[in-house]
């Protein structure tokens, strides 16, 4: 039973203004992560229906390596959201099939809104 969509973000006013972003489009957060290992594991505890992922992550892992995770223990889009516009952080992204989405910060709150309804239908 997917519950809303998963935050994962490790700087904490970026993770506090998705989460209000997500409220004001009329969802709801079901959780929020600062790390790849704390995002899979809310991932197996909240089944959601939808993750916003950073790509720089605290922690070994990133968000490439913890959506890869999420994916084997269900299917759910990922949006990835990343201030790097690297060329080989996007061909990691787009190679393993993983992004439903991407958007680079900075972006606007309807940018997001265009791409949640987007991905979800």
């Amino acid at each position: 039973m997917s519950t809303g969509v998963l935050i994962v973000e490790d700087e904490f006013l970026i993770a506090e203004t998705l989460t209000a972003m997500v409220e004001d489009i009329g969802m709801s957060v079901c959780g929020a992560a600062a790390t790849a290992c704390e995002a899979v594991r809310l991932a197996r505890i909240h089944e959601p229906l939808l993750v916003l992922m950073d790509v720089r992550l605290k922690g070994q892992k990133d968000g490439i390596d913890a959506a890869r995770e999420i994916r084997t223990l269900k299917f759910c889009p990922v949006i990835f959201i990343t201030g790097s516009q690297e060329p080989q952080t996007i061909e990691r992204i787009k190679s393993e099939n993983l992004a439903a989405g991407l958007l680079f910060k900075p972006f606007q709150f309807g940018q997001l809104k265009a791409m949640i309804k987007q991905v979800l239908g």
